[in-house]
């Protein structure tokens, strides 16, 4: 399977059957920027379970997804593949991307996909306030979602 670029809103996905939409998260559990005012205007789950998990004792590791339910057809995967946010760096240093991060979290976003057989949905995730590269993401895309038969569809906002 091939990435399928649509020009839409990834909050709304598009198709029929169970669909998952995915975004990059950090693990300092901040949340109010970028994507997540689109994915907070229409389900208030995510942000509440992203939030409640950064307060717990272990808080919130590089590699975890959370799967929410927010409507019959319809998971948010909070994926963490961000350490801090772009404020605690400046522009000489890393950015906040974490590609081994983000590799391991579509390596689970991948068999959870499977487990429930739906689509995943995306905007072009951690190229925006994670700083990340869409030529250093696509290929993880690839790797760990398209090479296993998954149908993944990135938007881009129109």
């Amino acid at each position: 399977m091939a990435i399928s670029y649509l020009i839409g809103d990834a909050s709304l996905p598009q198709g029929e059957g169970p669909k998952i939409i995915a975004h990059v998260c950090n693990d300092i559990g901040r949340w109010g920027k970028g994507f997540v005012l689109a994915i907070s205007k229409r389900w208030p789950e995510p942000e509440r379970i992203f939030k409640s998990a950064s307060m717990q004792g272990n808080g919130l590791k590089l590699g975890q997804v959370q799967f929410v339910s927010v409507a019959h057809d319809i998971v948010v995967a909070n994926m963490v593949g961000q350490h801090k946010i772009a404020t605690q760096y400046d522009k000489a240093s890393v950015p906040p991307i974490r590609y081994p991060a983000l590799a391991e979290c579509l390596s689970k976003l991948a068999d959870y996909a499977h487990e429930q057989n739906a689509c995943i949905h995306m905007p072009r995730i951690g190229c925006g306030l994670a700083g990340g590269k869409w030529e250093m993401i696509e290929p993880l895309l690839d790797q760990h979602l398209c090479r296993s038969g998954l149908v993944v569809c990135v938007y881009d906002f129109a």
